[in-house]
């Protein structure tokens, strides 16, 4: 086998190495507090030129395009996107420059967002995905004036009070979601430097006189594949974002 042969396969050999590298990864964490006919999944990436992302269900792919490659910041969603939504949404939320929608989900169920970035170095870019099962999204309804018709059958009223109260302010859920995730993570990197931080399960605590407390799981994964469980619990002043405490213990302790 002459060297000019051999040095033509290791080249082809690299190129498939580096081909791998651009795509990537990721499972949804889940937040809770979905409604069984709609649902949201808001993304984060940073693009460097041009990349898509490609979202099925509760899994997404991130493929580089163009620059360097292209990064996972945040997937969260309220229940897995389904294959077959009667109504679909593409909102460009954050980035400098243009976000596309390439395919729609109601046509095979995979939503595919294609990013440019033409500036240089990268960018960070956000957009959501909101889907329903029956009918067409209209203007969303206003908290309910009191009592009667604001509480669930069967549900605890002093939790309706609560999720109403919260509905007012100006800090949404998936803000309170994201900044306690970021206090959480910044804690436990801190503490076990080198671990990667998955979040597993985040969620608003549907416990009564609790609803300013998000609640949740993550994984501590290192470098050799090892990872332990975590439970974790933020509180959060949904009138300004202030996070007021963020705690967390290994999951295997009671």
């Amino acid at each position: 086998m002459n060297g000019r042969f051999v040095w033509l396969i290791g080249a082809a050999a690299a190129i498939g190495v580096m081909a791998g590298a651009q795509t990537t990864e990721r499972r949804a964490a889940f937040t809770g507090g979905g409604n069984p006919g709609e649902g949201k999944c808001t993304i984060e990436v940073v693009v460097d030129a041009s990349a898509e992302v490609e979202i099925r269900g509760d899994r997404g792919i991130l493929r580089t395009l163009g620059g360097r490659p292209a990064e996972w910041r945040r997937f969260q969603c309220t229940s897995p996107m389904p294959p077959n939504p009667s109504d679909f949404r593409f909102d460009g939320v954050d980035g400098r420059g243009s976000q596309q929608l390439q395919r729609d989900p109601r046509r095979g169920g995979v939503a595919v967002v294609r990013i440019d970035d033409s500036a240089g170095g990268s960018e960070g870019y956000t957009f959501d995905l909101v889907w329903r099962m029956g009918g067409n999204f209209g203007p969303p309804p206003g908290p309910p004036p009191g009592p009667g018709p604001g509480f669930e059958r069967g549900g605890d009223r002093r939790f309706d009070g609560d999720r109403r109260d919260r509905d007012r302010r100006r800090f949404a859920v998936e803000d309170a979601i994201r900044v306690c995730q970021d206090a959480v993570r910044g804690r436990a990197s801190d503490r076990m430097r080198g671990a990667r931080i998955e979040f597993r399960r985040t969620a608003i605590d549907d416990n009564p006189g609790r609803s300013d407390w998000v609640i949740g799981t993550f994984d501590a994964i290192r470098d050799n594949g090892r990872f332990q469980s975590y439970r974790f619990s933020c509180s959060v002043d949904f009138d300004n974002g202030r996070v007021r405490s963020a705690d967390f213990d290994r999951a295997d302790r009671r």
